[in-house]
């Protein structure tokens, strides 16, 4: 365990339900519920959230799904600093993986990601539904994963995406690295090098979101398409999915992020040899001042 990590002793969860669950009209809303530290990701609400992905895949009345943050913001990314940062608590695998509380050096992080981060991703990305992600606010490293994971993003006019650990860790970005699929080489440069934000109608002009829309109307757009969605035929719409997955696979994507997340783990074990701890010293506090400078 990196220097410190809080033990299992130590983590105090604020709710029990860190996701939502509603479906209406065929569609699953699938609601991250962190507010209070704006849907910052732990292993609680990342497992949640898998539960509600499998009730919705499971039910066969749900067509589409949304997945949304509650609160002022998408989500501001992995957890590196609340109460419940629960990196020391086993939790059921969705993967064969071995647990990885308990084990030595930079294996422990390597276990962990491979379960939550990169394996987590992989999963909901192959949902046979379609997926739409709503974002509003920020949508910040860990953030973008989630967004990254879904086949449509519909965002609001105010929201952000970022991914700063290039510039604050020096690891080359989040565990699921689609950068290079979703923003053209020397924009995901940027993108990472500078580690700025990036605003919703920018992100639009790239293709990587599909459509925005104020903040008002976010809602109503988004239930919109997704009603769209849910009057279609489900096989129709995974055979499709699967296609263009395909296309994304023969240009390397599996691979690229599989040798990324490597680097990603170097970097992790070089700041633990370097600093003690394998965020170089970041917390969420230091990681909240560092952006807010950055933007001025």
């Amino acid at each position: 365990m990196s220097a410190g990590t809080p033990g299992a002793a130590d983590i105090v969860y604020e709710t029990d339900a860190p996701v939502l669950y509603e479906v209406r009209s065929g569609v699953a809303w699938v609601t991250m519920s962190r507010e209070r530290y704006n849907n910052a990701q732990n292993s609680q609400m990342t497992y949640a959230l898998d539960d509600a992905f499998r009730r919705a895949v499971d039910d066969p009345e749900v067509k589409a799904i949304v997945l949304a943050g509650a609160g002022k913001h998408f989500s501001a990314g992995h957890d590196i600093g609340t109460p419940g940062r629960d990196l020391a608590r086993s939790f059921p695998r969705a993967h064969l993986l071995p647990d990885h509380v308990g084990r030595p050096g930079a294996e422990l992080l390597y276990t962990r990601e491979q379960e939550v981060y990169l394996g987590m991703c992989r999963r909901w990305r192959d949902i046979p539904k379609p997926t739409i992600a709503m974002v509003h606010g920020a949508c910040i490293a860990g953030g973008l994963m989630l967004a990254w994971v879904c086949d449509l993003i519909i965002a609001s006019d105010d929201a952000f995406f970022q991914d700063p650990v290039s510039r604050m860790m020096g690891i080359p970005g989040v565990e699921y690295f689609a950068h290079g699929f979703e923003l053209p080489p020397r924009v995901a440069k940027e993108f990472l090098l500078l580690g700025e934000r990036m605003p919703a109608e920018r992100a639009y002009g790239f293709g990587m979101v599909n459509k925005v829309v104020s903040r008002a109307e976010l809602a109503e757009a988004t239930a919109e398409i997704a009603a769209k969605l849910a009057a279609q035929a489900s096989l129709g719409m995974w055979l499709t999915k699967q296609a263009i997955h395909q296309v994304e696979e023969l240009r390397g994507k599996r691979s690229a992020m599989d040798a990324v997340f490597h680097m990603h783990h170097f970097a992790h074990a070089q700041n633990d040899l370097t600093t003690g701890n394998a965020l170089g010293g970041v917390t969420g506090k230091s990681a909240a001042a560092d952006n807010k400078q950055a933007e001025g």
